[in-house]
């Protein structure tokens, strides 16, 4: 569907592109002024629920989501665990079955219509290849 292309920009930094010519500056974990690649597989995983959550969540509440995606993994290690992915809602004006059927249909959403999520679950390979 899509290719992003990261051209180095910079000592440790790349620039990614779209085709549509959007751009994010991806670096090492800790530089100034750049998202570091899990943050952007965070960014990805929390833009994803939250694109998916928001017409549902926005039609019974009045109010869009909040997303914040974490990862999960030991201090220092070059891989993680899993991803923890907490969906903040204001549901002051539902009543406990309204709140409980908000829960439902978001899950149900993410899980059949959220592409990263999906293929997260799935442990999707990565294919790589160096072209000489």
């Amino acid at each position: 569907m899509g290719t992003i292309r990261a051209e180095r920009t910079g000592e440790h930094v790349f620039t990614a592109v779209n085709g549509r010519g959007a751009a994010v500056e991806v670096g090492r974990a800790g530089m100034e002024g750049v998202f570091s690649p899990v943050e952007l597989l965070l960014a990805a995983v929390a833009g994803c629920v939250g694109i998916t959550a928001e017409e549902l969540v926005m039609r019974r509440t009045g109010a869009a989501p909040r997303v914040a995606a974490s990862d999960v993994r030991p201090e220092g290690a070059h891989e993680l665990d899993g991803v923890r992915v907490d969906v903040g809602v204001d549901v002051a004006g539902l009543d406990q079955a309204a709140r409980d059927e908000l829960v439902a249909v978001v899950n149900r959403a993410v899980d059949a219509l959220c592409t990263v999520t999906r293929t997260l679950k799935r442990s999707a390979g990565v294919e790589m290849e160096i072209n000489r």
